[in-house]
């Protein structure tokens, strides 16, 4: 009885070793649970991203506002009629 009591409470042990430092281990799921909960974030900033972008990009193939915008500020558009006055700054 006595070797039986001594080999339960050894199992018990192993078992208690690795249930908290073995493969699988509890440190080891929080580890993975903060890994999860980060990149669940930088997917938040991504859709976020994504989403902008395609309200730009529905924009752009809709309106003629965007294009013209975008063709003034990247390309220097000037419309017929429109007077362009460049100011250069002192040195």
């Amino acid at each position: 009885m006595r070797k039986l009591i001594i080999t339960l409470a050894l199992a018990l042990c192993v078992l208690q070793y690795k249930l908290w430092f073995g493969d699988n281990s509890r440190a080891e799921l929080k580890s993975i649970a903060r890994d999860v909960a980060e990149q669940e974030a930088i997917n938040a900033e991504l859709q976020a991203r994504n989403e902008a972008l395609a309200v730009e990009v529905l924009d752009l193939k809709t309106g003629l506002e965007a294009v013209e915008e975008r063709a003034r500020s990247e390309l220097g558009l000037i419309a017929t009629g429109e007077t362009f006055y460049m100011i250069v700054p002192s040195r």
